[in-house]
């Protein structure tokens, strides 16, 4: 399963043409504790680096954009009554939603692991 992330802190694991999208470890530190999470609803369209969602913390609240483009298929309901998953496992369980990939293509434009904490550590 392959794992790209955005210069926005968005993380996306592909698997066929379902891209499983939420926030990075690193966006979850820099917010800190996630109070509320508002997601979009299935069968929206999300279009690359444009709002998707919504993350509220005690210090901000915060868009996360959709880094493809695609379907919303399916949500993370846990994140409703459990905004905090968002801190204790956002590479993980904390995932914000599912989008069946209008454009694969789309994929060649974010970066790996290594180029994600590069871009990180260069923009601390």
């Amino acid at each position: 399963m392959t794992v790209k992330y955005s210069k926005d802190h968005e993380w996306v694991k592909v698997d066929g043409d379902i891209a499983t999208i939420g926030i990075t470890g690193h966006a979850q530190e820099q917010l800190g504790d996630v109070v509320f999470v508002e997601l979009p609803a299935v069968g929206k369209a999300v279009v690359k680096d444009k709002e998707a969602a919504v993350v509220e913390s005690v210090k901000a609240a915060s868009e996360v954009y959709a880094p493809v483009s695609g379907e919303v298929v399916e949500v993370n309901k846990d994140l409703e009554g459990d905004p905090a998953l968002v801190n204790r496992s956002p590479e993980g369980e904390a995932w914000f939603m599912k989008v069946k990939l209008k454009d694969k293509g789309e994929l060649d434009g974010l970066m790996d692991k290594a180029a994600y904490d590069k871009f990180c550590a260069e923009n601390a």
